[in-house]
């Protein structure tokens, strides 16, 4: 968890400095203030990326060449950023060069919640596959391995199925694909079945309306269950070469969770499709927990009050209290302030790009 953070020339943010509680930190403003800003620094941090712009230049404030951002944890460990619009970007943590991105996940493990979440049924299976594997990332430590090897030898097949190789060149790769697609797909199957017995008690509490339902796992593969991996990719060798890239694989896969065996896009309103996004990361916290006893996790909450009517903010506000997490959660409504707890939780005002403290 984190217990101080510093921003420079962040996008509207000259400066500013933050003591964050170790629990609910609410981030109050109006529009345009900066609030997201400082959820974005926070992502950067932890991630190396942020979730607004591919390119770091964008976020350096007008006027200027560079930003730096500097947090310490609770455990005083210290990361450092600094991005330069000429010599590019620079990390540092606990005092030395960072040698991966993958070194800064591990130290702190965060979530983001957008303002959209709601979407989670139409932004595609790449955005689900990305929320799962970041919990056996951290739950699995040996998936990333399998992961990156995984990509290596997709990138390789696809280089030769592009090139026009020959068949025996391109089906090299296969072993490596066969060997740990599966042993990905294991892991995902696995990971699934704890999220969803975890998920449907905590999503009764947060949306008590939807108490009596029944939740299970829709998994694809990324290839057809009647079949082996190592068949489909044999059978699909000449479509594959003709489009110049590999369909099938743990790459493709896809899953949902279904409500009494019926579509939840299809049931859930708008407001309940935030909840069960909301649900489902908070799952994760439990199994990092249970599993790992992992207990620095870091959640944003980007605009909570959108879509959730004000009995459904008091209930997420509540959850987390109850939750060995950091949040930082911003939002429009100065009325949440009344919700904390100032003796152990606390809550900023950012005003044009200036952050106070209450």
């Amino acid at each position: 968890m984190l217990s101080h953070l510093t921003l420079a020339h962040f996008r509207n943010i000259s400066s500013a400095t933050l003591s964050p509680s170790e629990g609910i930190n609410l981030i109050l403003g109006e529009n345009g203030s900066g609030k997201t800003s400082i959820l974005e620094a926070l992502h950067l941090l932890a991630m190396g990326r942020s979730f607004r712009s591919r390119h770091l230049k964008n976020i350096v404030q007008l006027e200027y060449s560079q930003f730096t951002l500097f947090a310490r944890s609770s455990e005083m460990t210290p990361v450092g950023l600094l991005y330069d619009i000429q010599s590019g970007l620079q990390i540092r943590l606990n005092n030395a060069p960072l040698k991966k991105l993958s070194d800064l996940a591990v130290n702190t493990p965060l979530q983001f919640i957008s303002a959209n979440c709601h979407q989670f049924f139409e932004l595609g299976p790449k955005f689900r596959r990305k929320m799962i594997d970041w919990g056996m990332f951290h739950v699995e430590h040996k998936f990333n391995y399998h992961w990156q090897t995984y990509k290596k030898a997709l990138l390789q097949k696809n280089a030769a199925l592009k090139n026009k190789k020959s068949r025996n060149e391109t089906e090299l790769w296969n072993q490596y694909l066969i060997k740990h697609g599966l042993i990905i797909t294991d892991y995902r199957e696995a990971y699934l079945d704890k999220l969803v017995s975890v998920f449907e008690p905590l999503f009764h509490k947060l949306c008590p309306s939807l108490s009596d339902c029944k939740f299970t796992v829709k998994y694809n593969k990324g290839w057809s269950k009647e079949k082996s991996l190592a068949e489909i990719l044999d059978e699909n060798y000449e479509r594959d070469r003709i489009i110049g890239y590999s369909r099938n694989g743990p790459h493709s896969a896809d899953w949902t969770l279904r409500i009494n065996d019926a579509s939840a896009e299809e049931m859930l309103s708008r407001g309940q499709q935030k909840l069960f996004y909301l649900g489902l990361c908070m799952a994760q916290i439990i199994i990092l927990l249970n599993e790992k006893d992992v207990k620095n996790t870091v959640l944003l909450i980007d605009d909570l009050s959108s879509e959730l009517d004000w009995n459904h903010q008091i209930t997420v506000i509540d959850t987390l209290r109850n939750l060995p997490v950091q949040s930082f959660i911003t939002s429009t409504n100065s009325e949440l302030a009344s919700l904390i707890n100032t003796d152990k939780e606390k809550v900023f005002h950012v005003k044009q790009g200036e952050m106070i403290a209450s």
